[in-house]
């Protein structure tokens, strides 16, 4: 057994462990583990400063999840998307794609709660299915695989899903879906590492959400990824009393960039069932991205958008940098709100050449502006 696999088998996962070692009431203990299961192992536990801090507030389940917030179970129709029990196909050129119902530390603020832990929702039994699927639709060139956790899986079944999908010959891209080198790093090794590397190109999506999570055991889980030449980026989550501080997303993204992890996304929580308690106001994430811009680099600013409920998609949400317009000129303003003007141009297509480097073909204009119908072949400089 790898070092990996023996901190999952340590881990608290159960009513009774909490009831043990948090002095749970053994009935809300019960309540909660029956609502979504309890999963948070040794190395994760180990970060956890003090009750009630910002890792805490991610792993160990609390009251507040039993309430009747009415919130739906599925707010992004996730299972309306799906053709096939393994396969959520919402864009047309990409799909997610679910290997397993397992993760190595079970958020409390997941959105997919009514399938993650429950193997008789998300099976492996449904792999070749998912693709099959993926084989069968020529305009499938971008593959997200996630579940749960995908690299909960052993090595073998890592590698016999990322060989399925490149004998597709329009799968472009892959991508891991993986918290892994946040919550169990340890899961990452020099063979899992060799597996991927094969099957490039292989993108990681990971998920920070708290500077304190940026340990020595997770840079080099990441550095080792980065050295197999997978590019990483991070997909946080926006949440109260975790990270809704410009200061502690500040102090993240660039400790994500030290490690050659790019800040990918900052996600408005999505309203599921039994985590209205984590989302904040959409106004103190544009605060947020408002504080960032200009006070670290670009690189460290991600997209702050919101899932849309219904299914409609990830929407970017950004905060006012154009002012207005005065006649021709729009009015903007920088990180620290001086106004500039900047003068706009109408659109001329005679006077604008595409930096291509191959002849074209371009409509000529007549002398009233109009399209003459005949063509005239360009010549244009690179």
């Amino acid at each position: 057994m790898e070092l990996w696999q023996e901190l999952l088998r340590q881990s608290v996962d159960s009513g009774k462990d909490l009831v043990d070692r948090f002095g749970f009431d053994k009935e809300l203990a019960d309540k909660l583990n029956k609502f979504f299961h309890i999963r948070v192992n040794p190395y994760y536990l180990s970060l956890i400063r003090y009750p009630g801090d910002p890792i805490w507030l991610q792993c160990i389940p609390d009251a507040k999840e039993l309430q009747d917030d009415g919130l739906p179970e599925d707010p992004l129709a996730e299972d309306s998307h799906s053709p096939v029990p393994s396969i959520v196909h919402r864009y047309p050129d990409r799909v997610l794609f679910l290997t397993t119902s397992q993760c190595s530390m079970y958020c409390r603020f997941c959105t997919r709660k009514r399938k993650v832990g429950d193997s008789t929702k998300i099976n492996m039994k449904f792999i070749q299915d998912g693709i099959d699927y993926i084989a069968q639709h020529p305009q499938i060139r971008d593959v997200i695989l996630s579940g749960g956790d995908p690299l909960t899986l052993t090595d073998v079944m890592v590698e016999k899903i990322l060989k399925g999908l490149r004998q597709i010959p329009h799968v472009e891209i892959i991508r891991l879906g993986t918290k892994i080198p946040c919550v169990l790093p340890q899961r990452i090794t020099p063979k899992l590492c060799k597996i991927i590397k094969k099957y490039h190109p292989v993108y990681v999506n990971t998920h920070f959400n708290h500077p304190w999570e940026c340990t020595p055991e997770a840079k080099k889980a990441c550095d080792m990824l980065a050295d197999s030449g997978v590019p990483i980026g991070n997909q946080a989550v926006l949440m109260k009393g975790v990270n809704d501080d410009a200061n502690v997303m500040l102090e993240l993204f660039r400790k994500l960039l030290a490690m050659r992890v790019r800040p990918y996304y900052l996600y408005q929580a999505d309203i599921t069932k039994g985590t209205d308690y984590f989302r904040t106001p959409v106004s103190k994430g544009l605060e947020i991205m408002d504080k960032l811009r200009g006070h670290t680099s670009g690189l460290a600013i991600p997209a702050y958008v919101i899932d849309a409920p219904g299914g409609g998609g990830k929407i970017p949400i950004l905060p006012q940098y154009v002012i207005g317009r005065a006649g021709k000129n729009i009015i903007l303003r920088n990180y620290k709100y001086e106004i500039f003007t900047y003068p706009d141009v109408e659109e001329n297509p005679v006077n604008h050449n595409p930096p291509v480097e191959q002849p074209f073909l371009r409509k000529r204009r007549n002398g009233n502006g109009k399209h003459a119908p005949e063509r005239e072949l360009v010549e244009v400089e690179a």
